[in-house]
């Protein structure tokens, strides 16, 4: 894949999440049992029965050079591959005390940026037929966003608006604290470039109406069925064929994204794909003594 994860986007995660396992007095099991001059060889493993989709190995070497620069680790697989079970994904060798020091905190970020991008893919081959592009939302765990959001683009989804300041998206609330979707859209038209997308979120005609007339760049269909869905991309297409994109949003799983994509949408948001992911199985495991 070609986005990659840079170390000072996730630092802070990184740092936080040593210290919580640390807690200023390091791991002391490993240091009454291991003698400080002993090195190790290890490496993860992927024991998901039904394979995976991988992501946070390059957030696992960012732990262990936080741990120990001297560790040493060998990629044999990369995020956004496809592992099947007991595939490899990283041999690593150094100090043995090191090791144990990241061994959970690499763990934890491996199997919970795999398991968002194996559900994504899974979305993903769903909708990719239809030419739906599958994005995820702002519904992310409190300070993780930025690994989750990676996860998704290691599934082969697309990133939504990271947080509050990059994209206009005119929600339900925002309508109700306005006025109503025409006043709007009117107000943020006269206050942001024309460069800059308008997204508008309706939850009836009524609302499509307006939104239409308002003229939104991508209209957000909220919670509606499938046949209101079709309805409505039908109407938006007529009215203004493909200078408006419209977006799907609201109670989308596995077992209806088939339906969903069939409407005629264009993009398809899903909350699920970042927070209910289940983890992925990854162990790391010693070999033997150097």
């Amino acid at each position: 894949m070609e986005n990659k994860i840079l170390k000072n986007e996730v630092i802070d995660i990184i740092r936080g999440a040593i210290s919580e396992d640390m807690d200023g007095f390091g791991d002391i099991t490993s240091k009454h049992l291991i003698p400080p001059d002993k090195n190790s060889f290890s490496y993860i493993v992927c024991k998901e029965t039904g394979g995976a989709i991988l992501s946070g190995i390059d957030v696992a070497g960012f732990v262990l050079e936080e741990i120990d620069s001297s560790i040493k680790i060998d990629r044999l697989k990369n995020d956004g591959d496809r592992l099947e079970y007991m595939d490899r994904i990283c041999n690593i060798s150094g100090s043995t005390l090191s090791i144990l020091k990241a061994e959970r905190t690499c763990l934890n970020f491996i199997q919970h940026m795999s398991g968002i991008a194996t559900l994504t893919s899974r979305f993903v081959k769903i909708a990719e037929p239809y030419r739906v592009k599958i994005k995820d939302t702002r519904k992310t765990k409190p300070c993780l966003r930025k690994i989750e959001k990676y996860a998704v683009l290691c599934g082969g989804g697309y990133n939504h608006r990271f947080g509050l300041f990059d994209e206009i998206l005119i929600k339900d609330n925002h309508i109700a604290a306005a006025g109503g979707i025409s006043k709007a859209i009117e107000i943020i038209r006269a206050c942001v470039p024309t460069t800059q997308n308008i997204e508008v979120e309706v939850r009836d005609f009524d609302q499509l109406d307006k939104a239409i007339a308002s003229k939104a760049d991508i209209i957000m269909l909220d919670n509606m069925d499938t046949d209101q869905m079709e309805r409505a991309v039908k109407i938006i297409r007529e009215k203004r064929g493909s200078s408006c994109s419209v977006e799907a949003s609201g109670n989308i799983n596995l077992e209806n994204l088939e339906e969903i994509c069939k409407t005629g949408v264009d993009i398809i948001s899903v909350g699920l794909i970042t927070h209910s992911a289940p983890a992925i199985d990854f162990s790391m495991d010693f070999e033997e003594n150097l």
